[in-house]
């Protein structure tokens, strides 16, 4: 199976803070699937290290002030196209981001606190019937995939 995955979660080096971490659990689901890496703020045009962002009443602001949204819908559609291209079903994406979180978000106060929501790109994903699962939900990705 085809699954879109969070570049960050394979170790690029591509979050916000310029860093990535290979998680074990992904890293794991390569012998069994093809995983397509994405970083919709890359995509979108954004560097990297880049100031923090978070959702604010549907927009996506930094910490600082700026109004990214664009750049975070513009990545978003890149992913999908590369999820509709490759027949993608599935999506492992980094949780708590304003673009790849999916049930849990930070509430836009940048204090850590998260609150319901989701990303810009998770959205976008589920909108066209992609499954997004967080990193911490492989578990359920695999046992419902059998169903796929």
């Amino acid at each position: 199976m085809n699954i879109l995955v969070s570049a960050c979660l394979l170790g690029v080096e591509c979050r916000y803070d310029g860093k990535g971490v290979l998680d074990p659990a992904v890293k794991a689901l390569l012998d069994r699937h093809f995983l397509i890496p994405v970083c919709p703020e890359i995509m979108g045009g954004l560097a990297t290290p880049r100031t923090p962002a978070e959702r604010v009443n549907g927009r996506v602001m930094t910490r600082d002030g700026q109004d990214v949204a664009s750049s975070y819908q513009k990545g978003a559609q890149q992913a999908l196209k590369l999820a509709l291209l490759y027949g993608c079903r599935a999506a492992i994406l980094k949780e708590r981001s304003p673009s790849c979180g999916n049930g849990q978000i930070y509430d836009g106060t940048f204090t850590g606190k998260l609150t319901e929501g989701e990303g810009v790109c998770a959205g976008l994903l589920k909108s066209h019937g992609i499954k997004v699962y967080g990193e911490s939900q492989i578990e359920r990705l695999l046992e419902e995939s059998e169903r796929y």
